[in-house]
């Protein structure tokens, strides 16, 4: 029998971080609490987390210093809390890193739907029932290993990619030189319409292509079409070949109880 997920909650409202603890406990997760930047770096080597919840609008060092730092330590799943005008930040917090975020006010139960998301993401779950996934895909001289979520470059070097850039990377190559529109991405990757000020996807993309060295203002790898969306521009090859057929995608809950 598989441990609880154990998660790191960062929050400086008291009453969030209670209601939070609670009401994750009771869905069978452990959870350790900080009200802020400099105690979630205390209890940061005390324990093995699998997921951290944090707030971004933290007294002190703010929760983006908190997840860069976090960043440079590992590539543990990141869902942040935003307020609902904090766009840029959530923009920021996502080039960093962020796998998720909830805008405040938020429903507990939308963020639970959340955070079982990122973490069967980040272990390699898909929530459906498939066929074993190839053991190599490569394109433009990359490999991807799915079976250890393993990105290598050209010269056969692994390139770190948070859980987030691997579901992105995942979905384009399944779909090869085909136009994913943003809305499609949005709902392949979270299972959710993207609002109409919604950047995550661009950020998405422009930080995985940093990470295969396509060049953003002329790439040649995944392109950018005008008005459509996106495009992986490569020929793909698979050792074992799968159903790449998209999975519908889960509705999203009402958000409209905490924050």
């Amino acid at each position: 029998m598989e441990p609880p997920p154990h998660i790191l909650v960062v929050d400086d409202d008291r009453e969030i971080r209670d209601l939070l603890s609670k009401f994750l406990e009771r869905q069978s997760c452990r959870v350790t609490a900080a009200r802020d930047a400099r105690e979630a770096r205390r209890l940061w080597p005390l324990g093995r987390y699998h997921l951290v919840v944090l707030d971004l609008m933290l007294p002190g060092e703010s929760g983006l210093d908190f997840a860069r730092w976090l960043r440079a330590q590992s590539d543990v799943p990141i869902v942040m809390l935003t307020a609902m005008s904090e766009e840029t930040d959530r923009i920021v917090g996502l080039e960093l890193g962020a796998d998720d975020y909830v805008a405040k006010p938020f429903n507990p139960r939308e963020l639970l739907a959340r955070i079982r998301a990122v973490l069967r993401r980040a272990n390699g779950e898909s929530g459906s029932s498939q066929e074993p996934p190839p053991k190599a895909i490569r394109f433009a001289n990359w490999t991807l290993e799915p079976a250890r979520r393993r990105l290598l470059n050209p010269d056969g070097v692994e390139v770190p990619l948070t859980g987030g850039e691997y579901e992105l990377l995942m979905v384009l190559v399944e779909r090869p030189n085909r136009v994913l529109t943003r809305d499609m991405l949005m709902d392949l990757l979270r299972g959710r319409q993207a609002g109409p000020f919604d950047r995550a996807i661009d950020v998405a993309v422009s930080r995985l292509r940093r990470k295969l060295e396509d060049d953003g203002r002329n790439p040649s790898l995944i392109k950018t079409v005008r008005g459509g969306g996106y495009v992986l521009a490569a020929t793909v090859d698979k050792s074992e070949r799968t159903d790449d057929a998209a999975q519908e995608p889960a509705g999203e809950p009402a958000r409209d109880a905490i924050g």
